[in-house]
């Protein structure tokens, strides 16, 4: 079963992480899980033609790897978080290991000269006491609307129509730019855009880099 609407009582249960940023203003927060890689560059090209701005949650590697793409992502002006250095789970890993993996992105990040304050686990598993820990120094973002654009058995056309059913001002909804996602982000992205910015809506980032 796929779930792209996260229901309001996880976010009451799962208290201490952000979901959603309600707005009075027609607002959406996109946001990009596991770049840079190349495909990051078409997302940033399709974001400036609707000259909308978004959140990179990046993966330390891809950085290290890829440092001219996110060079351009923070040229665009765009917010960067902390997705860990080699996208761990939380739930597989050990608090110490975990921290010390986000440190290193966070190297990674910094060594071009930007701070960041943002945290998102990857695929959402992280535990108490990692979460704990975190919270000291990031806001730990989640999210209230995924895309599941990186599975394969889904349609472009199922999944462009699912996340825009559940899709509302304030949402942080999640894509990926990353291969597995490539085939229905190509056709999501773009069309989702076109549609909300016909209602009228804003589309922009959670935070913006901060220079240290």
């Amino acid at each position: 079963m796929r779930i792209h609407r996260i229901p309001r009582w996880i976010h009451s249960w799962l208290n201490g992480f952000t979901w959603r940023l309600p707005q009075k203003v027609p607002t959406l927060y996109l946001t990009f899980d596991d770049g840079p890689i190349s495909l990051t560059n078409w997302v940033l090209d399709v974001l400036k033609d609707f000259q909308a701005q978004a959140t990179f949650f990046c993966v330390g590697e891809n950085i290290v790897q890829n440092p001219h793409i996110f060079r351009r992502i923070i040229s665009h002006e765009h917010a960067v978080g902390n997705h860990t250095y080699n996208h761990l789970s939380g739930w597989r890993t050990s608090t110490r290991r975990y921290l010390k993996n986000a440190e290193l992105c966070q190297a990674a990040i910094e060594n071009h000269g930007i701070g960041c304050h943002l945290f998102r686990p990857p695929y959402g598993r992280i535990t108490p006491m990692q979460a704990k820990a975190l919270r000291q120094r990031y806001q730990l973002i989640m999210w209230e609307v995924l895309t599941c654009d990186y599975d394969a058995a889904l349609s472009q056309e199922a999944c462009l129509k699912n996340s825009i059913a559940a899709t509302q001002s304030g949402s942080i909804v999640v894509f990926h730019d990353s291969f597995k996602a490539e085939k229905n982000l190509r056709y999501v992205l773009p069309r989702y855009l076109a549609h909300f910015a016909k209602l009228g809506f804003q589309f922009k980032g959670l935070s913006n880099p901060s220079v240290i």
